[in-house]
Protein backbone atom coordinates (compact mmCIF):
# COMPACT_ATOMS: atom_id res chain seq x y z
CA UNK A 1 0.00 0.00 0.00
CA UNK A 2 1.54 2.95 -1.06
CA UNK A 3 1.58 6.71 0.76
CA UNK A 4 1.19 9.92 -0.13
CA UNK A 5 3.57 12.72 0.15
CA UNK A 6 1.90 16.33 0.06
CA UNK A 7 3.42 19.65 0.23
CA UNK A 8 2.05 23.15 1.02
CA UNK A 9 1.79 23.66 -2.76
CA UNK A 10 0.30 20.65 -3.21
CA UNK A 11 -2.17 21.32 -0.19
CA UNK A 12 -2.92 24.59 -1.80
CA UNK A 13 -3.88 22.98 -5.18
CA UNK A 14 -6.64 21.02 -4.08
CA UNK A 15 -7.81 23.11 -1.37
CA UNK A 16 -10.95 25.31 -2.31
CA UNK A 17 -12.98 27.80 1.06
CA UNK A 18 -15.98 26.65 0.20
CA UNK A 19 -14.73 22.91 0.24
CA UNK A 20 -13.56 23.43 3.80
CA UNK A 21 -16.93 25.22 5.20
CA UNK A 22 -18.87 22.61 3.61
CA UNK A 23 -16.60 19.58 5.36
CA UNK A 24 -16.35 21.43 8.55
CA UNK A 25 -20.26 21.72 8.70
CA UNK A 26 -20.09 17.67 7.92
CA UNK A 27 -17.06 17.32 10.78
CA UNK A 28 -18.88 19.58 13.50
CA UNK A 29 -22.26 17.91 12.70
CA UNK A 30 -20.30 14.35 13.37
CA UNK A 31 -18.85 15.45 16.49
CA UNK A 32 -22.30 16.47 17.78
CA UNK A 33 -23.90 13.57 17.02
CA UNK A 34 -21.16 11.51 19.06
CA UNK A 35 -20.05 10.24 15.63
CA UNK A 36 -16.40 11.16 16.08
CA UNK A 37 -13.57 10.24 18.52
CA UNK A 38 -11.15 13.64 19.34
CA UNK A 39 -9.25 13.65 22.80
CA UNK A 40 -8.20 17.03 23.57
CA UNK A 41 -5.02 18.15 22.65
CA UNK A 42 -1.69 17.08 24.28
CA UNK A 43 1.14 19.91 24.54
CA UNK A 44 4.33 19.10 25.42
CA UNK A 45 7.22 21.41 25.42
CA UNK A 46 10.80 21.46 25.22
CA UNK A 47 11.96 23.56 28.02
CA UNK A 48 16.27 23.48 26.97
CA UNK A 49 14.70 25.31 23.12
CA UNK A 50 11.72 27.19 24.09
CA UNK A 51 9.52 24.34 22.22
CA UNK A 52 6.32 23.98 22.21
CA UNK A 53 4.81 21.00 20.58
CA UNK A 54 0.85 20.02 20.06
CA UNK A 55 -0.44 16.34 19.27
CA UNK A 56 -4.52 16.57 17.70
CA UNK A 57 -5.43 13.10 17.09
CA UNK A 58 -9.37 12.59 15.82
CA UNK A 59 -11.18 9.86 14.03
CA UNK A 60 -14.78 10.89 12.20
CA UNK A 61 -16.54 7.73 11.75
CA UNK A 62 -19.21 9.20 9.34
CA UNK A 63 -16.01 10.59 7.16
CA UNK A 64 -14.00 7.66 7.66
CA UNK A 65 -10.75 10.08 8.28
CA UNK A 66 -8.55 9.07 11.05
CA UNK A 67 -5.62 10.69 11.77
CA UNK A 68 -3.19 13.18 13.58
CA UNK A 69 -1.94 17.11 13.81
CA UNK A 70 1.24 17.75 15.04
CA UNK A 71 2.06 21.53 15.73
CA UNK A 72 5.21 23.19 17.15
CA UNK A 73 5.27 26.37 18.12
CA UNK A 74 9.20 27.08 18.68
CA UNK A 75 9.60 31.41 19.05
CA UNK A 76 14.01 31.57 18.86
CA UNK A 77 13.46 29.33 15.20
CA UNK A 78 13.79 32.69 13.01
CA UNK A 79 16.23 34.57 15.00
CA UNK A 80 18.51 31.17 15.84
CA UNK A 81 17.70 28.94 12.38
CA UNK A 82 16.38 31.36 10.35
CA UNK A 83 13.09 29.08 10.07
CA UNK A 84 9.46 29.56 10.61
CA UNK A 85 8.06 29.46 14.01
CA UNK A 86 5.35 27.22 13.78
CA UNK A 87 5.37 24.12 11.58
CA UNK A 88 2.40 21.78 11.12
CA UNK A 89 2.54 18.21 9.79
CA UNK A 90 -0.66 16.00 9.37
CA UNK A 91 -0.73 11.87 9.05
CA UNK A 92 -3.39 10.48 7.90
CA UNK A 93 -4.46 6.83 8.13
CA UNK A 94 -6.79 3.73 6.47
CA UNK A 95 -9.48 3.69 9.36
CA UNK A 96 -9.56 -0.15 7.94
CA UNK A 97 -6.33 -1.14 8.80
CA UNK A 98 -4.40 1.41 10.12
CA UNK A 99 -1.79 1.90 7.98
CA UNK A 100 -0.82 5.07 6.60
CA UNK A 101 -2.11 7.04 3.68
CA UNK A 102 -1.00 10.36 3.43
CA UNK A 103 1.36 12.32 5.02
CA UNK A 104 1.17 16.22 3.81
CA UNK A 105 2.00 19.75 5.83
CA UNK A 106 -0.11 21.30 7.46
CA UNK A 107 0.33 25.07 7.46
CA UNK A 108 -2.13 26.35 4.60
CA UNK A 109 -4.35 23.73 5.77
CA UNK A 110 -4.30 25.07 9.45
CA UNK A 111 -5.09 28.60 7.81
CA UNK A 112 -7.57 27.04 5.50
CA UNK A 113 -9.45 25.22 8.34
CA UNK A 114 -9.39 28.26 10.69
CA UNK A 115 -10.67 30.61 8.48
CA UNK A 116 -13.72 27.94 7.30
CA UNK A 117 -14.52 27.39 10.87
CA UNK A 118 -15.01 31.17 11.32
CA UNK A 119 -17.00 31.17 7.83
CA UNK A 120 -18.93 28.42 9.43
CA UNK A 121 -19.85 30.20 12.36
CA UNK A 122 -20.60 33.45 10.31
CA UNK A 123 -23.40 31.07 8.06
CA UNK A 124 -25.17 30.14 11.07
CA UNK A 125 -24.92 33.47 13.26
CA UNK A 126 -24.77 36.35 11.56
CA UNK A 127 -27.57 38.46 10.06
CA UNK A 128 -28.51 37.32 6.77
CA UNK A 129 -28.00 40.92 5.52
CA UNK A 130 -24.61 41.71 7.18
CA UNK A 131 -22.50 43.60 4.43
CA UNK A 132 -19.69 45.15 6.38
CA UNK A 133 -16.89 43.28 8.05
CA UNK A 134 -14.26 44.32 10.65
CA UNK A 135 -10.88 42.30 10.18
CA UNK A 136 -8.51 42.59 13.05
CA UNK A 137 -5.16 41.19 12.43
CA UNK A 138 -3.34 40.85 9.65
CA UNK A 139 -0.69 38.10 9.91
CA UNK A 140 -0.30 34.53 8.58
CA UNK A 141 -4.13 32.90 9.17
CA UNK A 142 -5.75 36.13 8.39
CA UNK A 143 -6.18 36.29 4.93
CA UNK A 144 -8.44 33.05 5.17
CA UNK A 145 -10.52 34.81 7.50
CA UNK A 146 -11.38 37.58 4.68
CA UNK A 147 -12.20 34.50 2.37
CA UNK A 148 -14.24 32.64 4.70
CA UNK A 149 -16.86 35.51 5.73
CA UNK A 150 -16.97 36.55 1.89
CA UNK A 151 -17.71 32.87 0.53
CA UNK A 152 -20.91 32.82 3.37
CA UNK A 153 -22.09 36.83 3.75
CA UNK A 154 -22.50 39.18 0.88
CA UNK A 155 -19.66 41.44 2.23
CA UNK A 156 -19.87 45.36 0.57
CA UNK A 157 -16.89 46.52 2.49
CA UNK A 158 -14.22 44.82 4.36
CA UNK A 159 -12.31 47.05 7.34
CA UNK A 160 -8.75 46.12 7.82
CA UNK A 161 -7.41 47.16 11.34
CA UNK A 162 -3.92 46.01 12.52
CA UNK A 163 -1.14 47.02 14.92
CA UNK A 164 1.57 46.31 11.74
CA UNK A 165 3.61 48.44 10.05
CA UNK A 166 1.73 50.48 7.15
CA UNK A 167 3.69 49.22 4.35
CA UNK A 168 2.68 45.48 6.08
CA UNK A 169 -0.67 47.11 6.04
CA UNK A 170 -1.10 48.01 2.93
CA UNK A 171 0.02 44.52 1.16
CA UNK A 172 -1.91 42.88 2.73
CA UNK A 173 -4.77 44.97 1.77
CA UNK A 174 -3.48 44.50 -2.01
CA UNK A 175 -3.47 40.65 -1.03
CA UNK A 176 -6.79 40.49 -0.06
CA UNK A 177 -8.17 43.05 -3.17
CA UNK A 178 -7.34 39.79 -5.19
CA UNK A 179 -9.15 37.56 -3.49
CA UNK A 180 -12.29 39.40 -2.57
CA UNK A 181 -14.61 41.76 -4.51
CA UNK A 182 -15.66 44.38 -2.19
CA UNK A 183 -14.12 47.79 -1.36
CA UNK A 184 -11.20 47.31 1.27
CA UNK A 185 -10.31 49.62 3.49
CA UNK A 186 -7.20 50.30 6.14
CA UNK A 187 -8.28 51.96 9.42
CA UNK A 188 -5.96 53.25 12.75
CA UNK A 189 -9.64 53.86 14.66
CA UNK A 190 -10.50 50.18 16.92
CA UNK A 191 -14.09 52.05 17.98
CA UNK A 192 -14.65 53.21 14.58
CA UNK A 193 -14.52 49.94 12.78
CA UNK A 194 -16.31 48.11 15.06
CA UNK A 195 -19.31 50.46 15.19
CA UNK A 196 -19.43 50.21 11.49
CA UNK A 197 -19.68 46.30 10.98
CA UNK A 198 -22.00 43.91 10.91
CA UNK A 199 -19.66 41.14 11.50
CA UNK A 200 -16.32 41.61 13.68
CA UNK A 201 -13.19 38.92 12.97
CA UNK A 202 -10.71 38.78 15.76
CA UNK A 203 -7.70 37.24 14.23
CA UNK A 204 -4.85 38.53 16.74
CA UNK A 205 -2.18 37.78 19.04
CA UNK A 206 -3.57 40.53 21.48
CA UNK A 207 -3.09 40.11 25.71
CA UNK A 208 -5.50 42.70 26.58
CA UNK A 209 -9.06 43.56 24.86
CA UNK A 210 -9.18 45.00 21.98
CA UNK A 211 -13.12 44.90 21.48
CA UNK A 212 -15.63 47.18 24.28
CA UNK A 213 -18.46 46.20 24.49
CA UNK A 214 -19.67 49.67 24.63
CA UNK A 215 -18.46 49.62 20.75
CA UNK A 216 -20.69 46.79 19.41
CA UNK A 217 -24.34 47.49 18.07
CA UNK A 218 -26.91 45.42 17.91
CA UNK A 219 -27.51 42.77 15.76
CA UNK A 220 -23.69 42.54 15.23
CA UNK A 221 -21.92 38.82 14.67
CA UNK A 222 -18.19 38.38 16.67
CA UNK A 223 -15.46 35.95 15.97
CA UNK A 224 -13.23 35.29 18.31
CA UNK A 225 -10.21 33.36 16.94
CA UNK A 226 -6.62 34.41 17.54
CA UNK A 227 -6.18 33.98 21.90
CA UNK A 228 -6.09 30.77 22.63
CA UNK A 229 -4.77 30.65 26.24
CA UNK A 230 -6.14 31.48 29.51
CA UNK A 231 -4.52 34.77 30.48
CA UNK A 232 -5.14 36.43 26.81
CA UNK A 233 -8.53 37.97 25.46
CA UNK A 234 -9.73 39.61 22.31
CA UNK A 235 -12.97 40.98 23.83
CA UNK A 236 -13.76 42.26 27.29
CA UNK A 237 -15.98 41.76 29.96
CA UNK A 238 -19.07 43.32 28.26
CA UNK A 239 -18.82 41.90 24.92
CA UNK A 240 -19.23 38.57 26.56
CA UNK A 241 -22.22 39.66 28.77
CA UNK A 242 -24.05 41.58 26.38
CA UNK A 243 -23.40 38.30 23.53
CA UNK A 244 -24.96 34.90 22.86
CA UNK A 245 -22.03 33.15 22.94
CA UNK A 246 -21.06 29.65 20.72
CA UNK A 247 -17.90 28.07 21.19
CA UNK A 248 -16.03 25.75 18.66
CA UNK A 249 -16.73 23.61 22.12
CA UNK A 250 -17.10 24.18 25.53
CA UNK A 251 -15.12 21.56 26.79
CA UNK A 252 -12.12 22.77 24.40
CA UNK A 253 -12.50 26.62 25.81
CA UNK A 254 -12.58 25.45 29.11
CA UNK A 255 -9.19 25.07 29.73
CA UNK A 256 -8.06 27.93 27.41
CA UNK A 257 -9.96 30.66 26.86
CA UNK A 258 -9.28 33.88 28.58
CA UNK A 259 -11.88 35.44 26.62
CA UNK A 260 -14.14 33.44 29.32
CA UNK A 261 -11.82 32.32 31.78
CA UNK A 262 -10.77 36.01 33.19
CA UNK A 263 -14.37 37.44 33.47
CA UNK A 264 -15.36 34.18 34.93
CA UNK A 265 -12.19 34.55 38.01
CA UNK A 266 -13.31 37.74 38.35
CA UNK A 267 -17.01 36.83 39.29
CA UNK A 268 -18.30 38.71 36.42
CA UNK A 269 -19.39 35.50 34.45
CA UNK A 270 -20.03 31.79 34.48
CA UNK A 271 -19.94 28.73 32.42
CA UNK A 272 -23.24 28.35 32.48
CA UNK A 273 -24.44 31.40 30.50
CA UNK A 274 -22.47 30.27 26.99
CA UNK A 275 -25.57 29.07 25.02
CA UNK A 276 -23.58 25.99 23.49
CA UNK A 277 -20.98 24.51 21.29
CA UNK A 278 -20.79 24.80 17.00
CA UNK A 279 -22.06 21.58 16.40
CA UNK A 280 -24.98 21.45 18.39
CA UNK A 281 -26.08 24.74 16.23
CA UNK A 282 -25.35 22.67 13.02
CA UNK A 283 -27.65 20.01 13.82
CA UNK A 284 -30.18 22.44 15.21
CA UNK A 285 -30.22 20.60 18.78
CA UNK A 286 -29.71 24.35 20.26
CA UNK A 287 -31.02 27.84 17.95
CA UNK A 288 -28.93 30.21 16.20
CA UNK A 289 -29.46 33.50 15.70
CA UNK A 290 -33.07 34.17 16.79
CA UNK A 291 -33.51 37.59 15.76
CA UNK A 292 -31.78 41.00 14.27
CA UNK A 293 -31.07 42.48 17.61
CA UNK A 294 -29.10 39.86 19.44
CA UNK A 295 -24.93 40.30 19.67
CA UNK A 296 -23.47 36.41 18.76
CA UNK A 297 -20.18 35.40 20.13
CA UNK A 298 -18.46 32.42 18.59
CA UNK A 299 -14.62 31.91 20.47
CA UNK A 300 -12.72 29.36 18.37
CA UNK A 301 -9.83 27.47 19.94
CA UNK A 302 -9.38 24.71 16.82
CA UNK A 303 -10.26 21.40 17.18
CA UNK A 304 -8.40 18.27 15.89
CA UNK A 305 -11.79 17.22 14.01
CA UNK A 306 -11.24 20.20 11.89
CA UNK A 307 -7.69 19.28 10.62
CA UNK A 308 -8.39 15.63 9.85
CA UNK A 309 -11.28 16.09 8.09
CA UNK A 310 -10.31 18.83 5.88
CA UNK A 311 -6.76 16.89 5.57
CA UNK A 312 -9.10 13.94 4.37
CA UNK A 313 -10.65 15.50 1.90
CA UNK A 314 -7.06 16.90 0.78
CA UNK A 315 -6.12 13.65 0.48
CA UNK A 316 -9.08 12.28 -1.73
CA UNK A 317 -8.38 15.26 -4.34
CA UNK A 318 -5.08 14.47 -4.63
CA UNK A 319 -5.93 11.12 -5.64
CA UNK A 320 -8.79 12.11 -7.90
CA UNK A 321 -6.38 15.12 -9.38
CA UNK A 322 -3.09 12.67 -9.22
CA UNK A 323 -1.32 15.57 -6.93
CA UNK A 324 1.67 14.51 -4.69
CA UNK A 325 4.58 11.60 -4.53
CA UNK A 326 3.53 8.41 -3.81
CA UNK A 327 6.27 6.03 -1.81
CA UNK A 328 6.08 3.04 0.34
CA UNK A 329 7.57 3.26 3.39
Amino acid sequence: MTTKLLSRSDVMQVLKMSDVIDILEKAFADLSNENANMPLRTPITTPDHGGLALFMPAYLKGLGALGIKVVTVYKENPSKYDIATIFGTITLLDEKTGAPIAIMDGSYLTAMRTGGVAGLATKFLAREGAKVHALFGAGGMAESQALAIDNVRDIDKLILYSVDILEKRIKFKETLGELVDCEIVLSDNAEQAVREADIITLITTAKDPIVNGDWVKPGTHINGIGSHTPVTREVDTKTVQNSKVVCDLVEACEPEAGDFIIPIEAGEYSWDKIHGSLGDVVIEKITGRENAEEITFFKSVGLAIQDISTAFHVYNKAVEMGVGTDFDF
